[in-house]
């Protein structure tokens, strides 16, 4: 940062003081906790020597707030693979079911939003198309913050619901589907080709909530990588050009994530496992009727407390994800 000539690119400047930041970040974090739990010992040392009430009930408050603290410290340390502290692209897509499916797929909306503004992120809706009576046909979401995409890389796959249908007149229990991708978003470094002639695009005017702009212009785009199958779309800009820049952004993201997906399939083949990858593999179920849990199919942690984990206490799962990929990967 130092050096002459620092600034001449703005954009690169930015992304090395952005990363000076977290790595800072990330060692005064680790001070501050050696400094309490330096304190906490010597605490510890004193009631050996002399019972004080009002130390150990200082003690036995401090504890748990400094377990958390470390547990939360040594999970951000587990997010060492390529790209997990970019900002996240996040896509809902319910599946079959109507409007049952469409309705889990707003409340899964709810769930990431409530996660990120937990965690200090901001949350920017770059497509939005809602149901046709309620929920939403599909979602995507750009979620900002350091670390974003590490920790929600685990919510790639199938979530799965079952209830007590509150559309079904008859009281029934039903099932229904959202997958989610996850994608990391890609700056400039990272080069991934894309031959124009292999896109098919699309305006439209936007929908849902944006403006006087919305439904008056086709600012809104849509992006089909032939080759693929990979569409995109952005309709969170004014114009059609940044709709469009914003649109290839999550196409590259999509492609590469595409090739990660493909090279870890051929290391599984590899080592001779059967590794399910993408939207077809069901990760999690969320049951409200006829007792209430969630469970995660990977790492089998599971909570009772529903109401907890759709209000976005998504922390045990994600964490017992990334250390189920760490035991994996010393395998």
């Amino acid at each position: 940062m130092a050096e002459p000539g620092f600034w001449d690119d703005t954009q690169n400047a930015q992304r090395v003081i952005n990363e000076n930041n977290a790595n800072k970040a990330t060692y005064d974090q680790f001070n501050q906790l050696a400094e309490e739990e330096e304190e906490l010992a010597v605490m510890v040392e004193m009631l050996e020597e002399e019972n004080d009430a009002e130390m150990a009930a200082e003690l036995e408050a401090r504890l748990p707030v400094l377990k958390e603290k470390l547990q939360t410290y040594e999970l951000s340390l587990l997010l060492d693979e390529p790209y997990d502290h970019n900002n996240a692209i996040l896509e809902l897509h319910p599946g079959a079911g109507g409007t049952e499916s469409q309705d889990w797929g707003s409340m899964l909306l709810r769930m990431y939003t409530r996660w990120a503004e937990k965690h200090g992120y901001q949350v920017e809706t770059l497509d939005y198309q809602a149901g046709d009576e309620a929920g939403i046909k599909s979602v995507t979401l750009l979620i900002k913050g350091h670390n974003a995409f590490g920790y929600l890389k685990s919510e790639r796959g199938v979530h799965r619901l079952v209830r007590i249908s509150p559309f079904d007149s008859n009281a029934r229990r039903h099932t229904s589907f959202c997958s989610v991708d996850v994608m990391p978003e890609l700056d400039d470094t990272i080069d991934i080709a894309i031959n124009p002639d292999d896109l098919k695009v699309d305006t439209y005017r936007a929908s849902g909530a944006g403006g006087q702009h919305i439904n008056k212009t086709e600012s809104a785009v849509r992006i089909t990588h032939i080759p693929t199958g990979v569409v995109v779309a952005s309709q969170a800009q004014r114009s059609q050009l940044k709709n469009r820049e914003q649109a290839m952004g999550m196409l590259k993201a999509k492609l590469y994530q595409l090739e990660v997906e493909k090279k870890e399939q051929e290391a599984a083949a590899l080592r001779g496992e059967q590794l399910e990858i993408g939207w077809g593999s069901q990760i999690r179920s969320y049951v409200f009727h006829p007792y209430s849990m969630v469970k995660d199919h990977r790492s089998n942690y599971e909570t009772g407390n529903v109401t907890a984990v759709m209000d976005g206490d998504l922390d045990g799962f994600i964490d017992a994800f990334l250390k189920l990929k760490l035991r994996q990967a010393e395998q």
